[in-house]
């Protein structure tokens, strides 16, 4: 014979309203979250407009990795102006160096200016040594320039017209068709 239950045992939980709240918070942040995540699936990351095209290029005083006299942006103006910022340990600034250094050489009215990013001069030096350049790289060993212009990974490109105005800012590694098409848009073409 089993023995008769006793009248101390608990009635079966019910869910409480605690737990219902739980769940409606943890619902109405994440499907939210999950929905921006799905609008945005597919959406190409270059394409993430900076909030500094159409202002003022930010002004800098750089020196050349070699030593020499500062760079200014100011000293510029008038002058179709494309810095990239790179680094030596950047594997896609490496692939892109061949195209920004054919189109400094075909596009003589544009400065090309490259801004060291988080690297050190000799590895800098070693690099050009190995890979000429045809325009100067200035180092920013502080990062002032780059915190300046929002840099948050090389490479990064502006591409600023003759007014000192940054016109565009490609994120990534260039070729040489992309270089031309925004040299065209900082120079107010097509």
């Amino acid at each position: 014979m089993m023995p008769a239950a006793s009248s101390s045992e608990a009635p079966p939980a019910r869910p409480s309203r605690v737990n219902a709240r739980v769940l409606l918070v943890g619902a109405a942040v994440t499907i939210p979250l999950v929905a921006v995540l799905i609008l945005n699936l597919g959406r190409d990351p270059h394409s993430v407009r900076s909030p500094l095209v159409g202002q003022p290029a930010p002004a800098f005083s750089l020196v050349p990795t070699g030593g020499g006299t500062p760079v200014t942006l100011d000293s510029l103006r008038g002058r179709t102006v494309v810095i990239n910022f790179w680094a030596t340990w950047c594997v896609p600034c490496f692939e892109e160096h061949a195209a920004l250094v054919a189109a400094a050489q075909t596009f003589r009215g544009v400065q090309f200016l490259g801004v060291v990013y988080e690297d050190e001069a000799p590895r800098v030096l070693s690099f050009l040594e190995q890979h000429p350049s045809a325009y100067p790289s200035l180092l920013d060993p502080d990062g002032r320039a780059a915190i300046a212009y929002g840099v948050f990974g090389v490479p990064e490109t502006f591409f600023i017209d003759g007014k000192g105005r940054i016109v565009e800012k490609f994120v990534g590694p260039l070729d040489r068709d992309r270089i031309a098409a925004l040299i065209a848009s900082a120079e107010g073409g097509p």
